[in-house]
């Protein structure tokens, strides 16, 4: 049987990074905080993200194929927490956010980040509330050094 609080306190302690995934379609783009992000093959380089089926982002990635990782710095929290709420509730989520649009994918990435990379869809499984994405990164830049902000520095809990 299911211990489901000894499930939810387990799955909380697994390690994960904050990242800001930036999609588009089209000339549109959004944004949203991620945190389930893994590497998962070294040749060809792949990563794996995770993203709630339901989102705008989602269906964006879904039509564009495409999408790009801002890795966070330590201490950028309140950056993360801008791209925590739906685009449909908050907005424009980069209005005062500096970016620039990836060569690779026209994905928007943080100016301000410790780097990014940029990832075409090679796969996808479709199970539960969250969509896995398989992206082979085709385009990568370390913006500078620092130390990654990580999800149990912030307080937060999004898994369990």
């Amino acid at each position: 049987m299911l211990d489901e609080q000894a499930k939810k306190t387990l799955l909380r302690k697994i390690p994960h990074g904050i990242y800001i995934c930036g999609v588009k379609d089209g000339d549109d783009i959004n944004g949203f905080t991620a945190s389930w992000i893994m590497q998962a093959s070294f040749k060809p380089p792949l990563v794996v993200n995770c993203v709630k089926q339901d989102s705008r982002s989602h269906a964006m990635i879904k039509a564009s194929g495409v999408f790009a990782l801002s890795f966070l710095e330590a201490g950028q929290k309140e950056l993360a927490k801008k791209f925590f709420q739906p685009q449909r509730w908050v907005g424009d989520k980069f209005g005062d956010v500096q970016f620039y649009r990836g060569e690779e994918t026209g994905c928007p990435i943080i100016s301000d980040s410790l780097g990014y990379v940029e990832c075409r869809v090679v796969g996808s499984v479709e199970h539960g509330d969250h969509t896995v994405y398989v992206g082979e990164v085709i385009a990568a830049g370390v913006h500078r050094e620092g130390e990654p902000l990580l999800l149990e520095s912030t307080g937060w809990n999004y898994g369990g």
